[in-house]
Formats: C-alpha cells, sequence, structure tokens
C-alpha cells in the first residue's frame, strides 16, 4: 500500500491539512490510552501544527495520490519544550497518521526516512515523547522506554508521555 503514497518536505501552506490529520488523529485513536477529561482538554492543545517545526525543512507528510495527508512527522535539533540541546542527539517531533491510515506503512515511512536523515546530520540517537498509545508503534521502531512524565499543558492538564530513545 504505502508504494502509492508520497514522502515530502511539509510546505507553510500545508498548516491548515496538518491541523486536520492532528485533530482526526489524536481525538480517535488516543481515546483508548487517555480519559475523556484529558482528552478534551489536550487535545485542542497538542492537535496543532508548529510553524517553525514545518517550516524547518526537517518536517515531512505523506500524501495519498489525491493529495490528501495521512501521516505527519519530523525531528529537530532542539528538544520540545526548551530544554538544551546535545551533541549527536535529534528529537522526533509531533508525529501522526490518520486513523484510517494506520497499518499502511505510513509512520514506518516517515520514522524510517527521519532516521537516515538524523543520521545523515551526524545524530546519533533520536529521542521521542510518546503517547502511552504510540508505545507499541516506537518499540517497534526500535525505540526503547527510558522513562515517564507529566507533560503540563496549557490550562494545566497534565499530559503523560513516554520518554524514548532509538540508537541510529
Amino acid at each position: 500500500m504505502s508504494e502509492f503514497l508520497t514522502l515530502r518536505v511539509a510546505q507553510e501552506d500545508d498548516i491548515g491539512a496538518l491541523d486536520d490529520l492532528f485533530q482526526r488523529s489524536y481525538s480517535r485513536l488516543l481515546s483508548a490510552d487517555y480519559p475523556p477529561s484529558v482528552l478534551i482538554m489536550a487535545v485542542p492543545v497538542i492537535a496543532r501544527a508548529q510553524p517553525e517545526l514545518v517550516t524547518s525543512g526537517l518536517f515531512y507528510v505523506v500524501e495519498q495520490p489525491d493529495g490528501v495527508i495521512v501521516g505527519a512527522g519530523g525531528w529537530s535539533l532542539h528538544p520540545p519544550g526548551g530544554r538544551p540541546m546535545r551533541p549527536g542527539v535529534g528529537h522526533l517531533r509531533h508525529v501522526a497518521t490518520d486513523p484510517e491510515a494506520t497499518r499502511r506503512g505510513v509512520g514506518k515511512r516517515l520514522i524510517d526516512h527521519v532516521a537516515d536523515v538524523a543520521r545523515g546530520r551526524g545524530m546519533t540517537s533520536l529521542h521521542c515523547q510518546s503517547t502511552l498509545t504510540g508505545r507499541s508503534f516506537y518499540e517497534a521502531m526500535g525505540f526503547v522506554t527510558i522513562g515517564e512524565a507529566d507533560l503540563i499543558l496549557r490550562g494545566g492538564i497534565g499530559f503523560r508521555v513516554l520518554q524514548m530513545v532509538r540508537q541510529l
């Protein structure tokens, strides 16, 4: 199935479609692992494309032949939350797959591409903050859990994530 999909660098004019993708993905896929009281507050915050990330040249989209974006994700040298950079460490950022496109190779294609680009830029590891829902996917992609944390989102809502790492 993934041979009919196109992976490309995201552009600023993708932001609206990315907001839609994140909303569809997070509101549906996270519901098995987070209570409704958390999702109702968290999804509007986390389901927003980050313009500086989208336009960095390190954020990618996967499109169907009809141009519909069914996956997105990228990486950065800077960790989320303003923590300091570390040499050789890249940070996987804002990965999502359309609920109708799961198990079609979309996420794997994104992670493989990001890992190749990051390795080519001298990174020796990729770190990510995974949702509880994403744990098995990231483990299948070679990531290991190194800890858990509560992100404090706007409005003081705590959102449980897993700190994961993959050696490149």
